[in-house]
């Protein structure tokens, strides 16, 4: 078991856990995750680190209440016990020095951005992120975000914080005064999809991180495919991050949403 050092609220559904892993402390980089059963009648859920402390030998995972485990690992405080835990799963992000660097975040994707911002910076980039969220109180890890960037645009859909719009809206405006070399997106699916359509036409390559299902995490049951440039790829394996303009996100949605009832009935059990 792994147990729970400390848990804080970013808001009322949005919840940071530091959880006692110490070898994936030592062993995680930028780009990986873990996937945890919160108990014995639990499912397995992804989860990408955000942040990780070897000397203590704790990880860092931002959970968003959603469905009945994610909702269970919230309701969990300091000291209690996390059944499952494996990692580091996936493949790091490739980190290298591009020249300047588009890290657009939205929602609860800010999260596993911050690592892959930290390695791009101390590569020896300049970044450039654009954090995007429905409101202000949505908006999550902006001071830690800001320490490795050479500078942060904020947009909420309703205005409340930084700049009305969404992601590319920001995305755009720092496309257009300056050259980018290198893009990353990581959010919901249809932010990404926008914001490869964007750097698309501005022929910026992007990497998306993606959320597919996932049941097993190392490749062998293919609840987590996704069809890459017209080839079949895992998400746990291969990815989680691909070449965003050959992702078909279309294709994606629909799966995210393939057990959107069965999810519904079992949260309508669990309150």
């Amino acid at each position: 078991m792994n147990r729970i050092v400390e848990k804080t609220w970013f808001s009322d559904k949005v919840a940071k856990i530091i959880v006692e892993a110490p070898r994936v402390a030592r062993s995680r980089k930028p780009g990986h995750f873990v996937i945890i059963r919160v108990d014995d009648k639990g499912e397995r859920i992804p989860l990408t680190i955000a942040g990780a402390d070897i000397e203590k030998g704790t990880i860092t995972l931002v959970v968003q209440a959603m469905g009945v485990s994610s909702t269970k690992l919230c309701k969990m405080n300091a000291g209690d016990q996390i059944l499952d835990l494996v990692g580091p799963l996936g493949k790091a992000t490739h980190i290298d020095k591009v020249g300047t660097v588009l890290a657009c975040g939205g929602g609860v994707g800010v999260a596993p951005m911050l690592p892959i911002v930290e390695g791009f910076k101390k590569a020896g980039n300049r970044v450039v992120s654009v954090l995007a969220a429905r409101s202000k109180d949505l908006i999550i890890l902006e001071d830690e975000i800001r320490q490795w960037s050479d500078d942060v645009i904020i947009m909420t859909d309703d205005g409340s914080y930084g700049r009305k719009g969404v992601v590319t809206v920001g995305a755009e405006e720092v496309i257009q005064r300056e050259k980018i070399d290198e893009c990353i997106a990581i959010g919901p699916a249809i932010m990404m999809k926008f914001t490869s359509l964007l750097t698309k036409k501005y022929n910026i390559p992007t990497q998306a991180s993606l959320n597919a299902i996932m049941v097993d995490g190392t490749g062998m049951c293919g609840a987590c495919r996704v069809s890459v440039g017209g080839q079949t790829k895992f998400t746990c394996i291969d990815g989680p991050e691909f070449d965003a303009h050959q992702i078909d996100f279309d294709e994606l949605m629909l799966r995210l949403g393939g057990y959107r009832d069965e999810e519904k009935a079992a949260f309508e059990r669990y309150v």
